[in-house]
């Protein structure tokens, strides 16, 4: 995408607190708690700001409506036009919507049903154009200079780095003595809002911005690395090629330190909210609680605020994240058992299993694998257990009975 049409001014504190006067009682003010289970299991004083709770169930309405907010009349009444593959495209969508302002948004021909069908919802014009976001993006800006509409950037724009910046004003007012902020990035609008409103509060607060390694984009920035974008990420939202020019600028002003991590620790994170604080976590939005769990030394004994971006998961893809946890933990386990092939012996493994205290949660049967005996049969057995030396008190005790067997899941 080419710059933003924007005058590329620096927000300053001033422009965040007018955006939060600006933007107060149409986007809530989301709470900021104390996450007492994670910060015993990782030695810090952790709080999560929980944005999933907006309408969008993501941050970005803050900032689409801040700069929603700022256009003329004659703007307004033009429409406005927009890129996105998710939460900017309902963002934008709900809030123009709602102060009478036609939108179209462009969106990757690849985008899921589910996130089309969610912007239309939220009243805009949806048009699939391109295989990629950056092909979207190129779309939107054509199709904003032929008709005269406003573009709505996701992340490169004063506006919308003003009003995600209104996240740290709301913070720091709940939990004033913060050591640090640890802040997902993508295009780098959130964390450069953040930091212009944390820096001017609280001078000496450590800002730590993350990435995906699929995605190190603000990270080849700041150390000024050339590592490889690419691929396919948990943490779609943050999964950009291309770092905005007036958020880098911010960035390698304010920003601390940018840790990158790796899909199984999103993933272990976006586990952890769920299973730990019952709350919905994206990829992107886990990824600062997953850099915690990436390096939790450097974390130890300090108050960390987490910002809990976005909560637009697919629920598919949620409950396979815990039940792959589940098997990591041994607390689901997968045995394939060769046994012989007569009546009762179905019956005498339920009976082990059983007087142990294991839940049979799913049972197949195979007679025809080459490497089972004529006579015999393979058994795939899917158990719930305690924990990993409650699994091997089972497999010992079917093996005692005489069966091989199989640990489907031991080396997840």
């Amino acid at each position: 995408m080419s710059a933003p049409s924007v005058a590329p001014f620096r927000p300053l504190l001033s422009d965040i607190k007018d955006a939060a006067g600006k933007i107060s009682g149409s986007v809530l003010r989301t709470p900021t708690l104390p996450a007492t289970q994670l910060s015993d299991i990782l030695g810090a004083s952790i709080y999560v700001k929980y944005d999933n709770m907006q309408v969008t169930n993501a941050f970005k309405e803050r900032g689409a409506l801040n700069k929603l907010l700022s256009l003329s009349d004659e703007e307004r009444a033009r429409g406005v036009i927009a890129m996105s593959a998710g939460n900017h495209a309902q963002a934008v969508a709900l809030h123009a919507t709602r102060l009478g302002i036609p939108s179209i948004i462009v969106m990757p021909q690849f985008t899921p049903f589910v996130k089309v069908a969610a912007t239309k919802g939220f009243g805009a014009k949806v048009i699939l154009e391109g295989e990629t976001v950056a092909e979207a993006g190129d779309a939107a800006e054509k199709l904003a200079e032929e008709q005269g509409l406003t573009f709505v950037h996701p992340y490169d724009d004063p506006y919308i780095l003003s009003g995600q910046g209104t996240i740290a004003l709301e913070m720091l007012e709940d939990v004033p003595d913060l050591d640090c902020l640890v802040v997902p990035i993508g295009g780098g609008g959130l964390i450069s809002g953040i930091s212009i409103a944390a820096k001017a509060i609280k001078p000496d607060i450590e800002i730590i911005g993350v990435e995906t390694e699929l995605y190190p984009t603000m990270y080849n920035v700041f150390y000024g690395k050339e590592l490889a974008c690419g691929g396919a990420s948990l943490a779609e939202g943050i999964a950009v090629k291309r770092a905005g020019k007036l958020t880098s600028a911010i960035v390698k002003d304010l920003v601390s330190d940018i840790v990158l991590v790796t899909e199984h620790q999103i993933e272990q994170a976006i586990n952890a909210y769920a299973t730990h604080l019952k709350t919905m976590a994206e990829g992107a939005g886990a990824a600062g609680l997953a850099a915690m769990i990436a390096e939790r030394d450097r974390f130890a004994g300090k108050k960390v605020g987490l910002v809990l971006c976005g909560g637009n998961i697919d629920p598919r893809l949620l409950s396979s994240i815990i039940v792959r946890q589940l098997g990591r933990k041994q607390q689901i386990v997968g045995l394939r058992i060769i046994i012989p092939d007569r009546p009762g012996i179905l019956g005498e493994l339920s009976t082990i299993i059983g007087d142990l205290g294991g839940n049979i949660l799913e049972v197949d049967h195979h007679r025809t694998f080459l490497n089972v005996p004529v006579k015999g049969a393979s058994i795939d057995i899917t158990i719930e257990t305690r924990d990993a030396g409650h699994a091997q008190e089972i497999i010992t005790a079917i093996e005692a009975n005489g069966h091989k067997v199989e640990h489907l899941n031991s080396a997840s």
